[in-house]
């Protein structure tokens, strides 16, 4: 499903990521640890095709991503990525409903029931019309997961997710992304510094100085 065969990033003078080599099947939930710097959040950016890499290639479901134009790219993003962050990036001035469904729009799409199935799968039933600042961060991040798994998208990139959680509600995400997530097969990339959320994982790789090392 994803691989990335010797893959490096600079930025400036900064070699941040040193011959990556990485294969993730379809439907494994892989979680990749490492401290603050160490280039777990770059690789979960070439993986999206928020990034490119400098040297190496990038393969995603048999197409090398690493090569595709900037377009490409977009449309990569909308229809095969689902993104979850640390700070939810939640639109400020829309509320849960139109959130939640702003990656369906995008792809050409406007089905409400849609919206209102994941609404309440993640638990928000009653807070369709609540804007993001009008929530806690635990349901500002169920948002954030409906946003991600909405356009039914074949792969989960979750960057830090439970950051800005307390301990007892980031397990009560993590354990909602997996369930979501293990329902329609998808695959998960988590990044995270947390050693504890590796035990959600099926596999765990740390990351040290931009090289893999398990």
């Amino acid at each position: 499903m994803i691989r990335l065969e010797k893959v490096d990033k600079f930025y400036g003078k900064a070699h941040i990521l040193k011959g990556i080599t990485l294969g993730i099947g379809k439907g494994e939930f892989v979680s990749i640890t490492g401290s603050s710097g160490s280039g777990k959040s770059t690789l979960l950016n070439l993986i999206g095709g928020m990034d490119r890499p400098d040297a190496g290639g990038i393969i995603i479901d048999e197409e090398a991503i690493s090569s595709f134009t900037d377009e490409e790219l977009t449309l990569y993003r909308r229809r095969k990525i689902g993104f979850i962050f640390q700070f939810f990036n939640l639109l400020p001035n829309i509320t849960v409903f139109e959130n939640i469904r702003m990656p369906l729009l995008l792809n050409g799409s406007n089905d409400k029931d849609r919206v209102k199935s994941f609404i309440q799968r993640v638990g928000l039933r009653g807070k369709e019309e609540s804007f993001p600042f009008e929530l806690s961060g635990g349901q500002q991040q169920r948002v954030a997961i409906a946003r991600a798994l909405v356009h039914d998208p074949d792969i989960i990139l979750a960057d830090e997710p439970t950051g800005s959680l307390d301990s007892q509600t980031g397990e009560v995400i993590m354990d909602l992304i997996k369930e979501l997530a293990s329902e329609s097969w998808k695959t998960v990339v988590l990044v995270t510094h947390e050693a504890y959320l590796s035990r959600f994982a099926d596999r765990t790789l740390k990351i040290r100085d931009g090289v893999i090392l398990s």
